[in-house]
């Protein structure tokens, strides 16, 4: 019997590490390593992570045929060589701090990985089997692949890569051809960075909030932001004017004269948000929207014949600009990977390989209709009873069709329920495994998970998660959206628009008129996640038993997590997170949790 071919691949060293273990070109397992490390955005080399991958698969690392890193090294040092020279004297502040650590440390990555996998196992001449990909080849590797097209436009748009910014390529069976570049400093990602920057969020963290913002402002600073910060071509293509811009030379991201544009300073993270902020958020929401539909309305011109169109990078993970684009119809068909940040890099770097090394000694099945983001660790009851008793817990055994009606009947109780089965989700959101659940048709469950569970801002939306051959009855959807990446209206809210004209700002939350306003944004959008049995058959049962009681087929659904930590990754995890939060119940496998009925004065 042939041997099959296992690849890692590696993301690591900016934010968000992670690794992906592919077999023979499919992808079995990958995990980010935040959630083993419980730093998050952890960038550090993902070790932990592929030990448990090797561990999951009952692999040793000598049984690994190539490790790919997701991106080229020493481009991305060209790149920066390039900006200090373009940019003299500006920057020198920042080169003298940099080049240290580049001379040092991320110069010879190579070594740093070789020291970093002879830590898990020492593996003879291990330095021929690392290989590195490309960042932007990483990336559209990572949603044709997976995708269910055999030939696709895909356009990757983040901060940066090596040098690249934005990439258009064509997919056409296991070929990726890169055919168009926007280079540094001129990116997409890194202007809407600029503005999380600017309204006080972090950066890489909070660009999540600007786009949860923007719907309670209105578009004044467009005009402003087209006029003075980019130069935006007739085929969607554009240029960042640096003068208003400072991390090409800086430490920091924007100056003075970013600020004096706008008459307002940089807000500090404890200032209170105002209407001004509300307004800079939707204006630099609707620019993004704006260029990335020019763009693609350029790409399908120039590619007529392609009807499918698949997004990756950092942008691509802005589920407005995506709900935009899949309404224009410009595309037959949409596909978006569900880790579509640096994470997934770790999956694109080893299918790009593998598809370019391999495929010819593979016969290729038809790729999937559902490509499953469940790809972490799991965990039985024996591990969870274990664990639970380890802390003293007091829990009750329910068998799958007891533990559903019951969850079901708690949810409709207005209880919040911490959410904890099967395999980990890969990526950036909760899909039903390590979830938040709750009931959508409480107009206060929105404030009550942010201030009281998640302890974060008051005005951060929550998705809803809903049966999917009911999700055209609830939202204006004509397509499936597994991975919560497409946004929508609430179809009862025909006329919204002037619903909330009289409201400013936050009041705007208090007066959502829905039946389902714990999921309903101020602009009577939401950000859907659709369910079937076949892709999760637990969380689609427990929706359906709340829809015996309720008549309303859907939850709503957020991450397992409190503010500045990652996304519960095991029976540990959880329970620290039930015990140090506002949730009422835990569900651990097959175990129920009440707060009650445990003790408060408890060490965790």
């Amino acid at each position: 019997m042939k041997k099959k071919t296992n690849i890692i691949g590696i993301s690591c060293y900016y934010h968000d590490s992670a690794a992906a273990l592919i077999q023979d070109g499919i992808v079995l397992t990958a995990i980010q390593e935040e959630r083993l490390s419980r730093i998050k955005h952890d960038s550090s080399f993902p070790k932990n992570s592929i030990k448990e991958i090797l561990k999951i698969n009952k692999l040793k690392l000598s049984d690994i045929d190539h490790l790919v890193f997701y991106e080229k090294p020493f481009v991305k040092f060209e790149r920066l060589m390039d900006t200090y020279v373009s940019f003299v004297p500006r920057g020198i502040k920042s080169y003298l701090k940099s080049m240290p650590l580049w001379i040092s440390e991320k110069l010879f990555q190579k070594k740093n990985i070789i020291k970093e996998l002879n830590e898990i196992e020492i593996v003879e001449k291990i330095e021929k089997r690392i290989k590195f990909s490309e960042h932007h080849l990483s990336h559209a590797a990572s949603t044709f692949y997976p995708s269910p097209f055999k030939e696709a436009i895909i356009l990757t748009i983040d901060g940066v890569g090596e040098k690249v910014t934005t990439s258009v390529a064509i997919g056409k069976e296991n070929k990726i051809k890169i055919v168009k570049e926007i280079h540094f400093p001129h990116s997409l990602g890194l202007l809407y960075s600029s503005f999380t920057h600017f309204l006080g969020f972090k950066v890489n963290d909070g660009e999540y909030k600007v786009m949860g913002l923007a719907p309670y402002g209105k578009p004044n600073y467009r005009d402003v932001i087209f006029d003075n910060l980019i130069d935006l071509k007739e085929d969607g293509s554009f240029r960042l004017k640096m003068d208003y811009f400072e991390f090409a030379t800086d430490l920091k991201m924007i100056g003075n004269k970013f600020e004096n544009l706008f008459d307002n300073r940089i807000r500090k993270s404890n200032e209170k948000i105002t209407q001004f902020h509300m307004d800079i958020a939707a204006s630099i929401q609707i620019v993004l929207e704006e260029i990335v539909l020019k763009l693609i309305k350029n790409l399908k011109k120039e590619f007529p014949n392609i009807e499918n169109l698949c997004l990756a990078g950092g942008v691509a993970l802005n589920c407005v600009a995506n709900g935009k684009i899949q309404k224009s119809k410009i595309y037959k068909d949409i596909w978006i990977q569900p880790a579509s940040g640096d994470a997934g890099g770790s999956i694109g770097a080893a299918l790009a390989y593998w598809n370019e090394k391999y495929f010819f000694d593979y016969k290729k099945n038809e790729n999937p209709n559902y490509f499953d983001p469940r790809l972490g660790t799991k965990y039985n009851n024996e591990i969870i009873e274990n664990t639970l008793k380890k802390f003293d817990a007091n829990f009750k055994y329910l068998n799958d069709n007891d533990l559903l009606k019951e969850t079901a009947n708690l949810i409709s109780q207005k209880n919040v329920i911490g959410w904890f089965q099967d395999r980990m989700e890969f990526g950036p959101r909760a899909l039903g495994s390590r979830s938040i659940i709750a009931d959508p048709r409480d107009k206060f469950m929105q404030k009550k998970i942010n201030m009281k569970i998640k302890y974060r801002e008051g005005f951060r939306p929550f998705a809803p998660i809903i049966l999917e051959e009911h999700a055209k009855n609830f939202f204006d959807l004509e397509t499936i959206s597994p991975y919560m990446l497409l946004v929508g209206h609430v179809i009862e809210s025909e006329g919204y628009e002037n619903k909330l004209d009289k409201f400013t700002g936050f009041e705007k939350l208090q007066n959502i008129d829905s039946k389902i306003p714990a999921v309903t944004h101020v602009n009577y959008t939401a950000r859907i996640q659709t369910v079937s049995q076949k892709q999760n058959h637990k969380i689609y049962n427990l929706i359906n038993e709340f829809y015996k009681i309720t008549k309303i087929p859907l939850l709503v659904n957020t991450s397992f997590n409190i503010k500045d930590e990652p996304i519960v990754e095991s029976p540990a995890d959880a329970f620290k997170c039930f015990m140090g939060s506002g949730l009422d119940y835990l569900v651990c496998g097959n175990f129920l949790l009440n707060k009650k009925d445990q003790y408060n004065d408890r060490e965790i």
